[in-house]
């Protein structure tokens, strides 16, 4: 964003109160257990709802066996009880109503002989979809038949003298459109929004995707989400750009949350402290959007002006939490995101070029007024737009954005297809920035602004299928793997467009876009799976909310989790 600089760097005794786990897993294959009453017909129409979700149990063991545990995808893993009590239950939130059509339950030692499957609207009032008096343990694969937001494995009687035990604990089902009121309508994990035909994920199962997902979140979260300066904000904190809160951050923060729904229950709070804090940080050009920065006070600096990369996500953000969960709550998320993009279009869109300008600071006559830069180029962003404001102009400014892609890749990295991180003479014939035109004498080469454009243009190339975003993506893709020979380790930090690399080092930032150009390509599954590992591999950096946001929003598309309002 404009003027960010990035640095190259005892619960045992608890009945009756619920024990909250989001849960943490690691990949380890399944085992391939005996089954009792297999619903394989229902679980070939309906999907694993139950990974990542939050779960809460009426007791745990001990540390090391909680509640979570049951839905890590880990078979080595476990939930346990209190032994010797009885009656117990572990409960899962789907994060909005599903039909559940199978449940399976994976046993340790210590299982229910009598115990009932409950499903329940708002986790008071339960109802059985299941009930058993002669339960033998091992693995009990039920067809069930039900709807609920939460769904409850309730242990009446032990089959041993310890307590209860859940290796794993899976629900099958769907969403089913309804949800009590402020229940996300695409829950993190549900998958509603199916790929392109033909698009990569990454190798293992699902479950174990979503939860690696749901863990890095976690930890992003922890980082950067703060609620600093009262006034009920929430903010996303950046300790490596020029002042604590950049619009940037915020717009990842309100993209990030909005799609975490049904994992973190308390993404609608965050996404509502954010909101607040975009609604009372105006832009001083235009009230409509959010001004760049702000300091350790959250008092608006630098002119007060709007950057347009962090508009672009705050409104995409605001389309998603429509969907997620409506408008007519504390705030009006769709009209707010209706002005937000028409004030993008008046202030931040050239109406001559139909590139995006730098901000709403830069006007007819200046220097800057003809240039753009590449990673705000959102092209699924563009497509939000045109569907929620209804305006044709969004479908000429996507074209223009990917005209502009292709003769980029094709005129000046035609051995690479990297972008740069400016581009100057839009009026004209643009061209790569010749130098230092803002933040960077590498202004003109694929450095810590283009670095995301691989994410960026696949983004759109996964969910839409279109033929020009595959086209770029896949170029992308086709030089780095080849330029590392299929080693994510050896990406470095910045090229010039004829791929000579600028500095050594790993950086997220510049490893984990390729990621998402690596799924358009059918060819690239074991290249896939090596920047996978290398992202799960690769800490959350917590001096860098750039690296670390960026990675966490690959992870999202990888895993099959993004999708387009």
């Amino acid at each position: 964003m404009r003027r960010r600089s990035v640095s190259l760097l005892g619960l045992a005794g608890l009945l009756v109160l619920p024990l909250t786990s989001i849960p943490q897993a690691q990949a380890h294959a399944p085992a391939q257990p005996r089954a009792q009453e297999r619903g394989e017909a229902a679980a070939a129409a309906d999907s694993l709802v139950s990974a990542g979700k939050p779960v809460t149990a009426s007791s745990v063991e001990g540390t090391g066996f909680e509640a979570g545990k049951a839905v890590d995808g880990n078979t080595a893993t476990r939930w346990a009880s209190l032994e010797g009590v009885d009656p117990q239950w572990v409960r899962i939130d789907l994060g909005a109503t599903h039909t559940v059509s199978r449940v399976k339950l994976n046993w340790e030692a210590a299982y229910g002989k009598a115990y009932r499957i409950q499903t329940s609207a708002d986790g008071t009032t339960w109802t059985d979809v299941y009930a058993t008096t002669t339960g033998d343990g091992g693995v009990d694969d039920l067809t069930v038949s039900g709807s609920g937001r939460y769904l409850r494995m309730h242990g009446t009687s032990r089959g041993t003298p310890y307590g209860y035990s859940l290796w794993e604990f899976e629900v099958y089902g769907a969403p089913s459109g309804g949800g009590v009121p402020g229940g996300p309508a695409v829950p993190f994990g549900s998958h509603l929004k199916p790929y392109a035909a033909g698009t990569l994920k990454p190798s293992g199962a699902q479950a174990v995707l979503d939860q690696k997902v749901v863990e890095y979140y976690n930890k992003w979260k922890a980082a950067f989400v703060r609620q600093n300066c009262g006034n009920g904000w929430y903010q996303i904190i950046s300790p490596d750009a020029d002042h604590p809160y950049v619009a940037e951050a915020q717009g990842y923060g309100m993209v990030v949350t909005a799609t975490m729904a049904g994992a973190d229950p308390d993404a609608k709070k965050i996404f509502d402290g954010l909101v607040k804090w975009k609604i009372d940080h105006p832009s001083s050009v235009n009230p409509n959007l959010l001004a760049a920065e702000q300091d350790t006070a959250c008092k608006s600096v630098n002119g007060g002006d709007g950057a347009t990369d962090g508009d672009m996500d705050v409104a995409y953000g605001l389309l998603l939490a429509d969907k997620q969960w409506g408008s007519a709550g504390t705030y009006n998320y769709k009209d707010l995101a209706l002005k937000h993009i028409a004030a993008i279009k008046k202030d931040e869109l050239n109406p001559t070029t139909k590139l995006l300008k730098l901000g709403d600071w830069s006007s007819s006559g200046d220097q800057y007024y003809y240039i753009s830069r590449t990673s705000d180029w959102m092209v699924d962003h563009f497509r939000a737009f045109r569907t929620a404001s209804g305006d044709t102009t969004w479908d000429a400014v996507r074209s223009a954005h990917q005209t502009q892609i292709s003769r980029l890749q094709s005129t000046y990295a035609s051995g690479t297809g990297l972008l740069p991180d400016f581009v100057v003479d839009t009026n004209t014939t643009p061209k790569p920035a010749p130098g230092q035109v803002l933040e960077d004498p590498n202004d003109g080469a694929y450095w810590w602004n283009a670095c995301r454009t691989p994410w960026r243009i696949a983004d759109d190339a996964v969910t839409s299928g279109d033929a020009t975003s595959l086209a770029a993506a896949r170029k992308l893709n086709s030089w780095i793997k080849t330029k590392t020979g299929g080693d994510p380790n050896k990406i470095a930090i910045g090229y010039k467009l004829n791929g000579t690399q600028i500095s050594a080092g790993s950086e997220a930032a510049f490893f984990a876009p390729f990621a998402v150009a690596a799924m358009t390509d059918p060819g690239s599954q074991a290249w896939l799976d090596a920047l996978w590992n290398k992202m799960l591999t690769t800490p959350v950096d917590t001096s860098s909310y750039f690296s670390a946001s960026i990675q966490l929003q690959v992870m999202i598309t990888a895993s099959g989790n993004h999708w387009v309002p």
